[in-house]
């Protein structure tokens, strides 16, 4: 996938010697979902709040790329859906890990991701049961979001032998499919209001898929939680949906120093009205006890800043 780096800014981080540059590359995913804007935010705090930092924001195929990508240091910090974390610590080949991703420490549990199912009101598609014999984008493959789609479609009975077509995209080439009928229906894992189901909205008539508590339950991992899409979050879902979410986080390796991972979590709570300006899923960052809950354990960076507001 083409990877779009956005510079923000050159300086040398103050806590750091004289000699060191400190290089923070922001691992997001693709640039129509709600990674991308978030990790374009971090990248201004992070230039205005940490002197001397080189930063980046670098597009992926995000959650389960960016983990592999932090294992191999190849960025300091990234964006990561709950379950694929869980998955990258224990080393879950069929999550996309070939082994324990062990260098993986958590700087902050963030937003809820809520599992959306999109389809184009003519399909005829209303309910999970309805997507059987239709056409179905589940994500870019091995990515959070299709590890999602093959949780919540097995809980429900499906698998992907049931579609009549199973495409592995990004969000935006997902909808365009749908846009152009070449698709019925796909699993978007992100953030509420995603920009790349906003589209779709205007463009045409949708239905936004329930997903029932006894299907979440079904899957059996707790970082699948019941949640609503709240009625009007697009255009034309006049009604509020239930649906699944898995939480995000941040999240680091244990090579990035300690002066670093600290500065870098102190300034993004301290700005968290810059988070919510460039996505309004950031509105649900909270400075409270969810923000150490994970299956990986913290940076001390992390840590001594949690110790400080009394979270620990």
């Amino acid at each position: 996938m083409k990877r779009f780096l956005a510079a923000v800014g050159v300086c040398m981080l103050t806590a750091l010697p004289a000699q060191a540059e400190q290089f923070v590359t922001v691992l997001t995913g693709g640039t129509s979902g709600v990674y991308y804007p978030l990790g374009v935010a971090l990248s201004g705090i992070y230039g205005k709040a940490i002197p001397g930092a080189k930063v980046t924001v670098q597009a992926t195929k995000a959650s389960v790329e960016n983990l592999n990508l932090l294992q191999s240091e190849r960025g300091e910090i990234a964006f990561s859906l709950g379950d694929s974390l869980s998955g990258a610590w224990k080393g879950d080949e069929e999550a996309g890990f070939k082994t324990k991703l062990t260098k993986l420490r958590t700087v902050a549990a963030i937003y809820p991701n809520y599992i959306q199912i999109v389809a184009a009101k003519d399909s005829g598609v209303k309910t999970l049961a309805d997507l059987k014999g239709k056409r179905v984008s589940v994500g870019a493959p091995k990515s959070g979001t299709e590890l999602n789609a093959r949780a919540i479609f097995a809980a429900a009975g499906l698998g992907y032998k049931d579609f009549a077509k199973t495409e592995y995209l990004p969000f935006a080439e997902s909808v365009d499919l749908i846009k152009n009928r070449q698709l019925d229906a796909t699993l978007i894992s992100a953030g509420l209001g995603v920009a790349a189901i906003k589209d779709l909205a205007t463009s045409q008539d949708i239905t936004i898929v329930s997903i029932p508590a006894d299907v979440i339950q079904k899957v059996g991992d707790p970082a699948y939680i019941a949640e609503t899409i709240p009625a009007n979050s697009y255009s034309g879902q006049g009604e509020p949906v239930p649906t699944a979410a898995v939480r995000n986080l941040l999240v680091t390796h244990a090579g990035v120093s300690d002066d670093a991972v600290y500065a870098m979590t102190k300034a993004m709570f301290e700005n968290l009205d810059a988070m919510a300006a460039a996505h309004a899923a950031a509105k649900q960052i909270k400075l409270d006890a969810t923000a150490i809950q994970s299956p990986v354990p913290l940076h001390p960076g992390a840590e001594k800043f949690y110790k400080e507001k009394g979270l620990m």
